[in-house]
């Protein structure tokens, strides 16, 4: 089955458009996309000290009152003022297993890695390694920009 293609891009996802059509995605970058890149919602403990404690986000596709497992994104949105430490990328992994364990859960993948690195000031790179049941395993990187959150949580 295949998706609507879509592709990262310094304002977010956007669709992929083919001739007058949107392109398809027989792979699964699209579903990796909206699951690390949607705002997941938090809990109140979550939410930073500097950040409202009301902002809690979500998807709005997901029930109210649906239990976290089965929610949509991840919270990497919660990292955007964090500072550039080691400790920040071990919770930049950790978000991104999260929000894509549902491939493992589905049969899809029979495991993820991520790992997370510094490549600059305010740039952080995320690999994530999917292992397929069968074939070989699929890479994607994605940059991840502190200016950009910061941007994102300002409009």
């Amino acid at each position: 089955m295949a998706d609507a293609a879509m592709i990262l891009t310094e304002f977010g996802g956007d669709l992929v458009i083919r001739g007058f059509d949107l392109a398809r995605d027989d792979g699964l970058e699209t579903a990796v996309i909206i699951s690390l890149f949607t705002d997941r919602r938090a809990t109140a403990e979550q939410i930073p000290a500097e950040l409202p404690p009301d902002d809690l986000r979500g998807y709005w596709g997901d029930l109210a009152g649906a239990d976290m497992v089965s929610a949509t994104g991840s919270l990497l949105w919660l990292l955007a003022r964090e500072k550039q430490l080691p400790a920040t990328l071990a919770r930049a992994e950790q978000y991104c297993r999260e929000a894509l364990q549902w491939m493992v859960d589905d049969l899809i993948a029979t495991r993820v890695v991520a790992s997370a690195e510094y490549v600059g000031r305010g740039v952080m790179i995320l690999t994530i390694d999917i292992y397929r049941p069968e074939g070989a395993a699929v890479r994607y990187q994605y940059n991840y920009e502190w200016s950009a959150q910061a941007a994102k949580r300002a409009a």
